[in-house]
């Protein structure tokens, strides 16, 4: 599982979360660095954060969505942003789902557990 969001505090807790879970996880600050971690990892499930400076969170699915390797994989906006043109906006990038920070963290464990 990929973890991308350029706030470094949020994104180390979410990853400790989901290690403790017993989740797999690489945390990266940048689209460019996801996109990096995605030429050399194989992955289920990606939790991107919309609002990053470099590339921001959309672009980064589209890219991702265009690489074959990664058309099965989980896209999960995690975002501060909520607002049904905010979904619309994450759907059409090519996001499976769409949830806004502070994120429900059992709602996501749901997600995941779909995986299974």
């Amino acid at each position: 599982m990929l973890v991308v969001d350029d706030n470094e505090d949020a994104a180390s807790m979410l990853g400790m979360y989901l290690e403790l879970a017993g989740c797999s996880v690489k945390i990266v600050h940048s689209g460019k660095s996801a996109l990096d971690v995605v030429k050399t990892d194989s992955l289920d499930v990606c939790l991107l954060d919309i609002g990053m400076p470099d590339m921001d969170g959309t672009q980064l699915a589209k890219n991702l969505r265009r690489l074959p390797t990664m058309a099965d994989t989980m896209l999960v906006a995690i975002t501060g942003y909520g607002q049904d043109i905010d979904r619309q906006r994450s759907s059409e990038a090519g996001f499976d789902h769409h949830m806004v920070k502070p994120v429900d963290m059992d709602a996501l464990m749901r997600l995941l557990a779909e995986l299974s």
